[in-house]
């Protein structure tokens, strides 16, 4: 793709999620396709759902915890954006999208840690972990570094 075709390209809606647990870690979890970085919950707003009903679907469908074992504590004041590398383009989403536009939650974990399971019906993550907000920036693919360090900014985590 041309640099002129990505940039006409939108940006995928999407909903991100930062899970504290009690001693305010993160959770972390290891992406099954790309080993080594690790990344928060997130994916995309289905057709007519809200961004909070997205975001406590997506931490079902990758973590199974429940939504009775969360509490939604904070919202991005704003929808942020990372893109993805150019190269990467062509093979994500079909090319449709550039990067995503993201809604953010902070979300306080009230379980146990034996509510988090990652063998769901089509697992993002090979393993997972609670982390400091400094061990997920390091840990994160690099176009999406900026994108955290601000989302850690918004909720006072850094």
């Amino acid at each position: 793709m041309t640099p002129e075709e990505i940039d006409n390209l939108p940006y995928r809606p999407c909903v991100g999620v930062v899970v504290l647990n009690d001693d305010g870690q993160i959770f972390g979890g290891e992406r099954i396709d790309t080993p080594g970085a690790w990344q928060m919950p997130q994916g995309g707003i289905d057709k007519g759902e809200s961004a909070r009903d997205a975001a406590l679907r997506e931490l079902v469908e990758e973590t199974s915890i429940p939504a009775v074992a969360v509490a939604i504590v904070g919202e991005s004041a704003g929808w942020l954006r990372y893109d993805l590398p150019a190269e990467v383009i062509p093979h994500r989403w079909q090319g449709r999208y550039r990067g995503q536009e993201q809604k953010w939650f902070l979300m306080q974990f009230s379980g146990q840690d034996s509510d988090v399971r990652i063998d769901t019906v089509d697992p993002e993550f090979s393993r997972w972990q609670w982390m400091s907000s400094e061990e997920m920036l390091e840990s994160i693919v690099p176009f999406k570094r900026s994108l955290y360090a601000d989302v850690f900014r918004e909720f006072n985590l850094s």
